[in-house]
């Protein structure tokens, strides 16, 4: 009896070091947000218009990969376009602005409403996108189709 009681104990011990390991170091480390250094001109130097448009650029991938990291997408799914690195489970959303109508029969901003694939269903409807959050997620995936 005392064996039997040992053995559980160790193999609870187990089981939670494992799942700690698996979920909590290993899964967790695609939590992290890459640190994107962003500097302003100075008065001594003024950018030039392609600096700005660049600053605006980095900004706008910042940004995507913060929603896409606040809404669990990266657990999944990539945007190789636009660097940022995710699961394998679900497809690299490089080129969903332009081909998600074609695949699940509504455009894009309707489709992260209420999408048609049972997966999706179950993440989104879980965890609902805002209008706010839609629209950077779609200023995102607009400009990964335009890379």
């Amino acid at each position: 009896m005392k064996k039997a009681i040992i053995s559980f104990a160790v193999s609870i011990v187990i089981g939670f070091g494992l799942g700690y390991l698996v979920f909590g170091v290993i899964m967790g480390a695609s939590d992290k947000q890459p640190q994107v250094a962003q500097t302003e001109p100075t008065e001594e130097k003024a950018a030039t218009e392609d600096q700005k448009e660049e600053t605006k650029t980095e900004t706008a991938t910042v940004d995507a990969n913060n929603i896409l990291n606040s809404k669990g997408c990266l657990g999944c799914h990539a945007v190789d376009k636009l660097g940022l690195k995710g699961g394998a489970t679900g497809p690299d959303l490089s080129k969903a602005f332009t081909e998600v109508e074609g695949k699940h029969g509504k455009p894009i901003e309707e489709f992260l409403k209420e999408p048609t694939s049972a997966v999706m269903s179950s993440v989104i409807g879980g965890n609902p996108l805002t209008d706010e959050e839609r629209t950077q997620v779609l200023d995102m995936l607009k400009q990964a189709s335009e890379k």
